[in-house]
């Protein structure tokens, strides 16, 4: 079990290495590049669609794994296949500069990547002995890999065709090669396609890795699923309950908000000239490993509303400081916006899991939790990636420097954090919480 366990880690460290070594960056690459004539190729509209398409692969995806994949193929040999195939189009990305094609080839990419999440998952479950105590451990390792591969990204310098490390502070890390260039040369790859190479070369090794995985064959279950329980609309007649409509109203609101973190704040630190952006961002996955430790002692103490508040007026307060700091005299604000990931989202998405878990009916958690996932990762941060790109669009300083008034902007998704909080302060009334199980 031991041997099986380390493979599955070693699954998740590279699923989430892929996805954290170039979707970070991506927003930073597509606002730098540009066309033979010196003008931008892609707008700040795009931008959020682009970031929009991983939404659009959210709400696709559940068809993939639960009406085709998850009945007629064995998880790892569909794994194989999957990545194997994004990592094609992942190399592919560095040479389209035509939008619609690049867009295209998003939602192409996200159709292959989305259902790998939850069937590395599923596959997981199937072959632990004890679920509930091994699959944290085992999940813990893909958050590594997230870590592991925005410090990779964020060291990695360019000079000429030459590519090298270049550790710096405030990693602690004063190791420096620069592969032949002269020290203080060296520009950072986060705005170039080398992430997505990176990224294409490790999920090319993930593919061929999947090979190695236990044997997990698919559903032996003769019952075709409808498209209802896919969505999980089995889960709406919990909407007749004013707490559980309140709350899947207001996740839906707060993450049109939270897109503008996930699609605009490496751009918004590099245009600010913050060296090694991609791994500073990686202390926010950090404190979301330190955060999801405390969440079962909080939840009892605090009740699933006062967590879900507490988590909402975080990511307000996150805007502030984005909008507020500056890498001089208030650079310190930045870092705790950053680090602040840890309470944004354990505090709201995995406390919402836990009250929808325990608010429906053993018969339709699935369907509940399925329904939770479309609603949040696919509708409202879709809707999310849309209203960010017009803002940013909005805010943009063409000749100005930095190029945008991140001011103004961050405040937007301030307000509006704001709004969704106090509405849900107001409106979320649960006398048994959904909290009741942890207290045992």
């Amino acid at each position: 079990m031991k041997n099986v366990q380390l493979r599955l880690s070693v699954m998740m460290f590279l699923q989430y290495f892929v996805w954290g070594a170039w979707f970070v960056t991506l927003g930073t690459y597509l606002s730098n590049a540009s066309g033979d004539e010196g003008g931008r190729i892609f707008s700040d509209d795009f931008v959020g669609l682009a970031y929009g398409s991983a939404a659009v692969a959210a709400m696709i995806a559940p068809f993939i794994v639960g009406m085709i994949a998850d009945r007629f193929f064995s998880s790892e040999k569909l794994l194989c296949v999957l990545h194997l195939a994004g990592a094609a189009m992942l190399y592919s990305f560095s040479t389209i500069t035509n939008p619609t094609l690049l867009y295209a080839g998003l939602i192409g990419y996200f159709l292959c990547y989305m259902p790998t999440l939850s069937l590395t998952n599923s596959l997981s479950f199937h072959h632990l002995s004890d679920p509930n105590r091994q699959f944290p451990k085992v999940r813990v390792l893909g958050t590594i890999g997230w870590i592991v591969a925005g410090i990779t990204i964020g060291a990695l310098r360019i000079s000429g065709e030459s590519v090298g490390f270049f550790f710096q502070q405030p990693l602690g890390l004063p190791f420096t090669f620069s592969a032949g260039a002269e020290l203080g040369q060296e520009a950072s790859i986060e705005p170039t396609t080398i992430p997505m190479l990176i990224a294409a070369v490790a999920q090319g090794i993930l593919g061929l890795y999947c090979l190695l995985l236990p044997h997990t064959p698919p559903s032996s279950s003769t019952e075709r699923p409808t498209v209802g329980d896919i969505l999980g609309l089995d889960a709406l007649a919990l909407m007749k309950q004013t707490s559980f409509a309140v709350f899947m109203i207001g996740s839906l609101l707060v993450c049109i908000p939270l897109q503008f973190y996930y699609t605009f704040t490496n751009p918004f630190l590099n245009e600010l000239g913050v060296s090694n952006a991609a791994g500073i961002m990686t202390y926010g996955q950090m404190s979301e490993v330190v955060f999801m430790m405390v969440i079962p002692v909080l939840l009892v103490r605090l009740g699933v509303k006062w967590m879900l508040i507490v988590g909402m007026l975080a990511w307000a307060l996150r805007y502030l400081l984005f909008a507020f700091g500056n890498i001089d005299d208030r650079m310190w604000m930045l870092y705790v916006g950053i680090l602040l990931h840890g309470v944004c989202y354990d505090f709201f998405f995995v406390t919402g899991q836990i009250y929808v878990d325990n608010k429906a009916p053993t018969k339709v958690r699935a369907a509940a939790q399925g329904f939770l996932t479309f609603v949040t990762l696919g509708v409202g941060l879709f809707l999310g990636s849309l209203v960010s790109g017009k803002i940013v669009g909005h805010y943009a300083v063409p000749e100005g420097n930095p190029p945008h008034n991140w001011h103004d902007i961050w405040l937007v998704p301030a307000a509006m954090a704001g709004a969704v909080l106090v509405l849900f302060a107001l409106l979320f009334h649960e006398r048994g919480d959904g909290s009741g199980d942890l207290a045992e």
